[in-house]
């Protein structure tokens, strides 16, 4: 049986183990070492034993719990309500202000948390509820809150690029740099769709009435103050790493130090909040660590079977395509994909095929990891199975249906394939600042 053939059915196993039901964990790690041991005998056991020696040496995987930690501290101390009624003040006596304002706060709910779950709540339990009894059209409402969280996986400090830097072997500090600029663009592309909309469509986001409107300035200015400290956190971590004063493992301890002390000075960390804190970080911080490690070993089987240079050989010889149409085929896979799985398993599933495929195209692997990421916040929210689509279903009220919720999705869809294509012809979009910042 050839090596090609393996591969195949090596993979073929692993997408039907997922179709069990089982974790993404599980489902791939089994099939590596099952896969291991009558390739390469005893030996084969190796494999498993060394990507978690690989994992636990790994020195910027301590930044996953830290960043973790910090945001976990900042949603469940309600730090972050302060932001929405900061929003609203500020930005509702606006046509779609509360919208604007809603995706605001998603982009500093994602630089706090860096999970798109985190943003999805917050949204669906604090915006939501506003925005509907003020009038604003379900459907918008409902997509703008969905396409705001889906900037948690690309805005620092992404998991999912902590993930992706340890599959393709890539600097931490660079992917999250690269995915500051793409991450605001498109929640500025976000914003100048809702601007654009509600001027022709003023019903579907009207402005506050002037006696709500009818604010202090003090009030404001408290607001505004109250609001902006997740920001300063955010400031006090980035800052010392950009200039590099700390490294970023040292960023991360103190951006959870500084949203602890930040707890306790607001006299919010109680202690059920403390340990609701550290609970929701354990758990998550385990269940990517058992993702990370079944990925390393099951790429470690398929580069042993020269999968990669198999597939890479029937693109390029045998189809006789080009380094771009190979991309272009590849994104749309992840698309494809995206409807049925979730960011990680996508990533888990093909990283062992795709990213040793984009390095010997000549492609920038940090570039594509932003393309990856924002190809999965796109595959997050596409029918029929889009993780936000459910999420969203499970947190809205009884007058949002499912028709509504996918109905609300698609201007937003096109707007983020809008940004993917910008960013596709234009790398720099995303390489400026990591090249800025090393560079130096």
């Amino acid at each position: 049986m050839s090596y090609e053939m393996l591969a195949l059915i090596l993979f073929a196993s692993m997408m039907l183990m997922m179709m069990t039901g089982q974790r993404v964990f599980a489902a791939i790690g089994f099939v590596a070492v099952a896969a291991a041991l009558p390739l390469w005998g005893v030996g084969g056991s190796n494999i498993a034993f060394s990507a978690a020696m690989k994992l636990m040496k790994w020195y910027p995987l301590l930044t996953l719990p830290l960043f973790i930690f910090m945001g976990y501290v900042l949603s469940e101390s309600r730090i972050a309500d302060d932001l929405y009624k900061m929003f609203h003040v500020w930005m509702g006596p606006l046509n779609g202000g509360l919208a604007i304002g809603t995706i605001g706060l998603m982009v500093l709910i994602s630089a706090m948390n860096g999970l798109s779950v985190a943003g999805m709540a917050i949204g669906a339990t604090i915006a939501l509820p506003e925005l509907l009894k003020r009038g604003y059209d379900k459907q918008m409402v409902t997509g703008v809150i969905q396409a705001g969280s889906s900037l948690g996986i690309l805005v620092p400090p992404s998991v999912v690029l902590v993930l992706y830097a340890m599959i393709a072997r890539q600097p931490v500090g660079q992917l999250w740099l690269a995915g500051v600029v793409p991450g605001l663009m498109m929640a500025g592309l976000f914003v100048l769709y809702i601007v654009i909309r509600c001027y022709f469509q003023p019903q579907l986001g009207p402005a506050l009435p002037a006696e709500e409107r009818d604010v202090s300035r003090r009030e404001k200015l408290r607001l505004l103050s109250a609001g902006l400290l997740p920001l300063a956190i955010f400031g006090a971590m980035m800052v010392p790493f950009i200039n590099g004063w700390t490294s970023l493992v040292e960023s991360s301890a103190i951006g959870a130090l500084t949203a602890f002390i930040a707890a306790v000075l607001k006299r919010r960390m109680t202690w059920h909040v403390f340990h609701t804190s550290v609970e929701k970080t354990l758990f998550v911080s385990c269940m990517f660590m058992w993702i990370i490690l079944a990925a390393l070993g099951f790429g470690a089987v398929f580069d042993g079977l020269g999968a990669v240079k198999a597939i890479e050989g029937f693109f390029v010889d045998q189809l006789g395509l080009g380094p771009w149409e190979i991309l272009i085929l590849m994104q749309l896979s992840y698309l494809i994909m995206g409807t049925f799985l979730d960011d990680t398993a996508m990533l888990v599933i093909v990283a062992p095929l795709y990213v040793p495929l984009v390095r010997a195209l000549g492609f920038d692997l940090i570039w594509y990891g932003v393309l990856y990421t924002i190809t999965c916040q796109i595959a997050y929210m596409t029918p029929p199975f889009g993780y936000n689509l459910f999420l969203m279903r499970a947190m809205a009220p009884k007058e949002v249906g499912l028709g509504d919720i996918y109905r609300s999705i698609v201007p937003f869809v096109l707007v983020m394939l809008v940004g993917l294509a910008l960013i596709t012809a234009f790398p720099e979009i995303a390489l400026w600042l990591p090249n800025y910042v090393y560079g130096k």
